[in-house]
């Protein structure tokens, strides 16, 4: 239920995008930039972890969207489900385990982070960019859901649905110009 009185009860992200455009392009152009510029994870890898945090910090409404657009890009339909479970159990790809943990526990106790957690992503095979795009993806979605659940904003399964297809198929940059036009 959405705490903005302006807006629908069931006002989407996209609605309040719509309501404050002037923050949001710039929030989206932030989005393309960080989940779709050149980078050591591809695209999918960006979701699963954008999916990842939000499904650590239970904001439905990002874990549900994120899990859609990861799928959409060929991350395994239940992967996420088994990471959160259990990570070290899951199959989540072995390269992608630590980056994992490693934004799950800046995720849950940010101040806690120590060099062997950086030390088991170079382990793993990903160099200093890897670890700054993994921490940047991290702090994005931590932001968005605390702005999505600070407004109040609700979404069912048919919404993420179609709100991560459309982010798989036209980007961030395709949102904001559905704010554009």
């Amino acid at each position: 239920m959405s705490y903005l009185g302006s807006l629908p009860t069931d006002a989407t992200l996209l609605q309040v995008f719509q309501k404050f455009p002037a923050p949001a392009s710039k929030l989206l152009d932030f989005h393309e930039l960080i989940m779709r510029a050149p980078s050591a994870f591809d695209a999918g890898q960006r979701e699963l972890i954008a999916a990842y945090v939000s499904g650590v910090n239970d904001c439905r409404y990002c874990h549900g969207v994120h899990t859609v657009t990861a799928e959409a890009f060929g991350v395994p339909e239940g992967l996420l489900a088994a990471a959160l479970a259990d990570l070290d159990s899951s199959p989540v790809d072995a390269r992608m385990k630590p980056v994992l943990a490693y934004v799950g526990k800046l995720t849950r106790t940010p101040s806690q982070v120590t060099d062997e957690d950086a030390e088991a992503v170079f382990a793993a095979g990903w160099d200093e960019s890897a670890l700054h795009d993994a921490v940047l993806v991290c702090a994005l979605f931590n932001f968005m859901n605390r702005m999505v659940e600070g407004l109040g904003i609700r979404a069912d399964a048919a919404y993420a649905q179609t709100s991560g297809v459309r982010l798989k198929e036209g980007g961030y940059a395709g949102l904001a110009r559905l704010l554009a036009g």
